[in-house]
């Protein structure tokens, strides 16, 4: 695990702040538990290809943001609204190619900050990571959804936020110390209408616009 963190941070060192567009694609790269069972020779190479590829991409402008989820898979957020331009700047991603991931990509509006390449500078933290997944909410009741995260917000405990559609998919990237009994207490979740899942992610600060 700890080599995999040092490995996310090598994009760090390779991309620079420019202007940003109001949308991105999001991309989970979910673990997979049934994956071919390599070689740690293998395992390696792919993995060295995987964090060139992920340099490259940093070069480009194209990746802005990754890092990885404590305990495996990880996430991307690139450059682009068309999720088929996305996948075809994954396709050059030799972890990708070899299904080493469960892949998801979703359209990405921030709601909270936004995001924001970091320089040769910087700091890797870890963040409370928050997935919604509507679970039977209707359009009317996300209102109460989007005013429990403002409220986290007014209180200094969000670092950035955003949906993947207006019926409550998305997520919330919090602080380290915030518990999951913070988070169950909104009210969509408390109701069940709202599903979630939060685990801890490493990434560079100020990857989110924050301070």
């Amino acid at each position: 695990m700890k080599k995999l963190l040092v490995l996310f941070a090598f994009i760090t060192i390779h991309v620079t702040a420019f202007a940003q567009s109001k949308s991105y694609t999001f991309v989970f790269l979910n673990n997979k538990p049934d994956k071919e069972v390599l070689s740690k020779e293998k395992s390696d190479s792919i993995m060295q290809g995987h964090m060139n590829n992920i340099g490259r991409l940093g070069k480009e402008g194209k990746l802005l943001a990754a890092g990885p989820f404590e305990g495996g898979g990880g996430l991307f957020v690139l450059n682009t609204t068309s999720v088929d331009e996305a996948k075809q700047w994954l396709e050059t991603d030799p972890g990708v190619k070899a299904k080493r991931w469960n892949i998801e990509m979703f359209p990405f509006t921030p709601t909270v900050n936004s995001i924001c390449p970091v320089g040769e500078k910087f700091e890797m933290v870890f963040y409370q990571f928050v997935r919604f997944t509507n679970a039977g909410a209707q359009a009317d009741a996300i209102s109460q959804h989007n005013a429990f995260v403002q409220k986290l917000n007014e209180n200094n405990l969000v670092i950035g936020a955003g949906n993947f559609d207006n019926t409550g998919n998305g997520i919330l990237i919090l602080k380290a110390d915030v518990t999951k009994e913070q988070v169950e207490a909104d009210p969509l979740i408390a109701s069940g209408k709202l599903k979630f899942e939060m685990k801890k992610l490493y990434i560079a600060k100020g990857s989110f616009c924050e301070k």
